[in-house]
């Protein structure tokens, strides 16, 4: 097979042309390695060449070892899968025959029951061996991300770097020292780590089995300059004491709807960041940015913008066209439409000069033929000073069909009165169809893998 050639720009070439790679360091949970020793060094033991040209899934627990190996990988591998280390392993057999996979670099022995079986395997770790490659005439590498639905197969995204790339070439300039909550084989993840790397910078990488409280410690010593997470992530974050351990300049959110009462708490806990929230999706990328302290964000954002994002709004859906579109879905799944505009799913509805998101188009709760948005009611909660954070979900009711209620974790344990207070607030400013008919204290509530509350549990 004749294999596509790129035009000459891989990871490593933009790295590379970013400069300092001495001085610039990848920070795991239990080891940090200097971007400049991949010039002479490899994370997969030397045995790069193996993988050329090769369908390669990245299957790796520790995020240090799968930043690495993206680095090697691209513009050598044919197609790179990423496959987060949350996704079943029932999952994994049907996600490598979609994407053709016939190599498997993981940081698990091939002894490991959960290796999969493949031809070539290769293991990967965050220790650097003797490997130097050859990396003329590259690869126009395809990156295939997964779609973090809740149930079922996940979708495989087709990007390549170009167009997971192009929301970074704004940061280019801000080196500094970036992280996030998020895994980076997940698109928000994945985005920051690029914009790490391509402007300059060092990055501190989180792991799913470390503590929250030991990460924020960790991205303290590092001395983080840029930070991101979902606003789930940041409300269990403020929590601890160890996020006063940090002083970013810039403090970012993504995946889920950023009320106002997170954004403030952000903005108080740090005076000196810059505050800003984000819009974007695995297939429609990045859509905008909103960094003037209000939810939501400007109407004058609908057209065309200078960075060549597209948007529009049918149907009251926020609609997507851009060069940071995902190409296709493997598998043959339409993912644009005919005009060339990604369906995003998340519902807006128009207040004076500004759109505010309503919610998903399939999270509606109908209550007797009337349509409630959880997030609605959510930010309505959120905004008392004795919440932390708040889950409204859907209960069966025979008379209506669903009714409304909510989940909330409060600041002080045991807070009783609490309650009572919530359901007058909700009262004041809801219609009453959306005022929860109960609601329940809880000391916490679920996290999805990606950051984001899990609204699918009993």
């Amino acid at each position: 097979m004749k294999m596509p050639q790129s035009d000459g720009r891989s990871l490593w070439s933009a790295l590379s042309e970013a400069g300092n790679l001495g001085g610039r360091l990848l920070h795991g949970a239990a080891a940090s390695v200097r971007l400049g020793d991949l010039a002479a060094g490899s994370c997969l033991g030397g045995r790069l060449d193996e993988l050329r040209g090769r369908s390669v899934l990245l299957l790796a627990r520790d995020q240090l070892a799968a930043a690495l190996a993206l680095i090697e990988l691209d513009g050598v591998a044919r197609r790179i899968v990423l496959c987060p280390a949350d996704v079943p392993a029932a999952h994994v057999a049907s996600i490598m025959e979609a994407a053709e996979v016939d190599a498997v670099v993981s940081d698990r022995a091939r002894s490991d029951d959960a290796a999969p079986d493949v031809g070539c395997f290769v293991l990967c770790g965050a220790r650097l061996a003797a490997g130097a490659t050859r990396r003329d005439a590259p690869l126009a590498t395809e990156w295939i991300l997964l779609t973090s639905g809740t149930t079922g197969l996940p979708k495989l995204v087709l990007h390549d770097l170009a167009s997971l790339a192009g929301p970074a070439r704004a940061t280019l300039g801000r080196a500094g020292v970036w992280s996030t909550f998020y895994d980076i084989r997940r698109y928000g993840g994945l985005q920051i780590y690029l914009r790490a790397l391509l402007g300059g910078g060092s990055m501190v990488l989180s792991s799913a089995e470390e503590p929250t409280a030991d990460f924020l410690a960790r991205a303290g010593a590092a001395a983080v300059t840029h930070i991101s997470g979902t606003p789930s992530h940041w409300r269990r974050a403020l929590m601890s004491q160890a996020a006063r351990r940090m002083a970013p300049l810039y403090v970012r959110l993504s995946g889920e709807i950023a009320d106002q009462a997170i954004l403030d708490q952000l903005h108080a806990t740090y005076p000196e960041a810059g505050v800003a929230h984000a819009f974007a999706t695995t297939e429609a990328g990045v859509g905008f940015e909103v960094d003037d302290g209000r939810a939501g964000f400007p109407a004058s954002l609908i057209g065309q913008q200078e960075s060549g994002v597209e948007l529009k709004i049918t149907d009251d859906s926020l609609r997507i066209r851009s060069a940071r579109t995902a190409r296709r879905y493997l598998g043959g799944e339409t993912l644009a439409g005919l005009d060339g505009f990604v369906d995003t799913g998340d519902l807006v509805e128009r207040r004076g000069d500004r759109y505010y998101f309503a919610g998903r188009r399939d999270g509606i709760i109908n209550v007797g033929g009337l349509k409630v948005h959880p997030e609605e009611v959510e930010a309505v909660i959120n905004a008392h000073p004795g919440v932390q954070m708040a889950l409204v979900k859907a209960r069966r009711s025979p008379i209506t069909g669903a009714i409304v209620v909510a989940d909330v974790v409060a600041m002080r344990a045991g807070d009783e009165a609490l309650k009572s207070e919530l359901l007058e607030t909700c009262r004041r400013a809801l219609p009453p169809y959306k005022v929860p008919a109960a609601i329940r204290l809880v000391a916490s509530l679920d996290v999805t893998a990606t950051g984001k509350l899990s609204r699918h549990g009993p």
